[in-house]
């Protein structure tokens, strides 16, 4: 039996937006008509578009693990040349610390980053800057200036007479850039021979060249 709501009743209206109209239009665009002894219906095409859009979501949902997946490996080998750029930094450190201990003084040093700033080769502008950086940690410790890291020294040093720790600090934050910047850090002979420059300002300050 029907029964007639009454003013205890609580009616509930659902509203929506009606696709139905524009479905049946795009159907009939396609040649799809209301008759099915004519042709195609528009059932039949919400039928056709309904299997496609189960193909569309299957097709899309594999490409998307594709993608992940690229992403997660891109992710992963991009951290491990990171790591691989850290290695190669520490052992050029290194490297250079050695040949300062061999070379006896700084000046010779000097002359040899001075040597590898001037080439074409980008390779030595970064081990010309490496190098740089390498003394200046050393000149900072011998002067008494605290800290484990350069950072920490040059920190140290603000609030004390150091005429050049501007040029100290551009010069090694270029030198974080080689270590760390990843690729997308692209070093010019122009940035290498004007860093290369402020470490010379602060070496002179402290009298190591």
């Amino acid at each position: 039996m029907l029964m007639t709501p009454d003013g205890n009743d609580i009616i509930v209206q659902t509203r929506g937006i009606d696709f139905m109209p524009l479905v049946r239009w795009i159907a009939h665009f396609f040649g799809y008509g209301d008759d099915p002894l004519a042709g195609p219906t528009v059932d039949d095409f919400i039928l056709s578009l309904s299997n496609f859009w189960e193909v569309y979501s299957v097709i899309a949902l594999l490409l998307s693990l594709l993608f992940f997946a690229g992403f997660v490996y891109a992710y992963i080998r991009y951290n491990q040349l990171l790591v691989e750029e850290d290695n190669l930094l520490l052992a050029e450190e290194q490297r250079w610390r050695e040949l300062r201990e061999g070379a006896g003084t700084q000046n010779t040093e000097w002359d040899a980053i001075k040597a590898h700033v001037a080439t074409e080769n980008p390779n030595d502008w970064k081990q010309a800057i490496i190098a740089a950086d390498v003394m200046l940690g050393e000149i900072l410790e011998v002067s008494g200036y605290i800290g484990e890291t350069i950072g920490e020294q040059l920190k140290s040093a603000n609030a004390q007479p150091f005429p050049s720790i501007r040029d100290a600090w551009d010069a090694h934050l270029v030198r974080n850039k080689i270590a760390h910047g990843g690729p997308e850090f692209v070093l010019t002979k122009r940035l290498a021979q004007d860093t290369i420059v402020q470490y010379e300002r602060v070496f002179r300050e402290f009298g190591a060249v």
